[in-house]
């Protein structure tokens, strides 16, 4: 969870005059100005009895009545203002950047809760500017690569250092073709940050479905070999993907394209950490409602440390194990498990990471005809 969230989680909003755990306030604004009246009233009739029976001249009474109530007014109002101007210093520097201060949390009334509720606006800024410099500078890195390759060969042949042969033309057209997965990376991104996309629901059979998937994944793999691809296909020839369908029959209700991303960014995740020569495994079963279903992706490698599972489907996370990548596998772009769970959301299904006891398991649930998304 973020610090914004933890900062929601601890400060839950309340009804006026109760405090964020369920109960009343007892030292709200309004009871606080309630006394201040209750004071004044109480002060001022006290030194009227004593003015009567000590027979004072009643100037001297509303003098010191006047006095006494304006200490007690400028004590409270004080109280009152004081983290009111803390809380405009903190706001002024968040307007200008600043998303670093933090307002005190000290009060357990009206002004408490506005405290709490700037800091948790600053948390949650500070981190969408963190999110917004680490894109910035993710997509430069990303794209700096293909391109420095497409220029120099591109430099080699007008330098007359290489001749523009067959071969050359090839690495040249890979640069490209790596180039326009980046693009079409950033676009399924773009759309991610833009809402809910149309599904196309439909059934389908499971096992031809995700057969094809896996074939098309090898046949990828096998084309692309040599290659760093960078940008969500791996290029190993040398993991075996083993498809495991049970009953044989099984259907589901689902966008077939979506859940194409899905499976296939999975499997891609999974051959990419696996060990030489390792074995992912595609296990498909039926969900407990009808058209219902249940993914799940198994391969070999280190697995995932526990501590890590809240952060794999965050975007440009590519791990935090040592050596996170097999043999001959580039470390990607660390947007396709973030993807994948963008495509799972839109059928309002569920995925995450489960118990193993050898590498990375990966479960995927779509509820099938029970989904019905807006």
């Amino acid at each position: 969870m973020s610090d914004g969230g933890r900062q929601a989680a601890r400060r839950s909003p309340g009804s006026p005059g109760e405090d964020p755990w369920g109960g009343v306030r007892p030292f709200s604004v309004k009871t606080k100005l309630g006394a201040l009246v209750v004071i004044s009233v109480l002060i001022t009739t006290g030194l009227s009895m004593i003015a009567v029976h000590t027979k004072t001249e009643l100037r001297f009474i509303t003098v010191f009545s006047m006095i006494a109530t304006l200490l007690i007014t400028q004590f409270v109002a004080h109280s009152l203002t004081s983290p009111l101007d803390e809380m405009n210093a903190v706001a002024r520097s968040i307007s200008q950047g600043d998303y670093t201060r933090r307002v005190r949390e000290n009060r357990r009334d009206e002004l408490g809760d506005l405290a709490g509720t700037i800091n948790v606006m600053a948390d949650e800024l500070e981190a969408q500017d963190r999110q917004r410099k680490e894109l910035v500078a993710n997509v430069s890195h990303e794209l700096r690569t293909p391109i420095a390759g497409l220029r120099a060969v591109l430099e080699n042949i007008v330098d007359g250092v290489t001749e523009a042969d067959q071969e050359t033309m090839r690495t040249a057209l890979k640069q490209t073709e790596r180039l326009g997965r980046l693009v079409e990376t950033l676009l399924d991104l773009s759309r991610l940050d833009n809402g809910v996309v149309p599904l196309k629901m439909r059934r389908f059979e499971v096992w031809p479905y995700l057969s094809g998937v896996l074939k098309e994944a090898n046949m990828v793999a096998s084309a692309r070999a040599g290659i760093a691809s960078g940008s969500g296909s791996h290029t190993r020839t040398d993991v075996h993907l083993h498809l495991d369908v049970s009953p044989p029959e099984l259907t589901a209700h689902a966008d077939p394209e979506r859940i194409h991303q899905v499976v296939a960014n999975l499997i891609d995740n999974a051959v990419k950490h696996s060990p030489p020569h390792g074995r992912v495994t595609v296990k498909a079963r039926r969900g407990p409602q009808p058209e219902s279903l249940e993914l799940e992706v198994l391969d070999e490698g280190p697995g995932i440390p526990r501590s890590e599972w809240h952060r794999v489907f965050e975007r440009f996370n590519r791990g935090a194990v040592t050596r996170p990548h097999g043999p001959g596998s580039d470390g990607g772009t660390g947007l396709g498990l973030a993807i994948a769970r963008w495509a799972v959301d839109l059928h309002r299904g569920r995925i995450g990471v489960a118990e193993s006891e050898r590498g990375c398991r990966i479960i995927v649930t779509l509820p099938g005809l029970t989904s019905v998304p807006s």
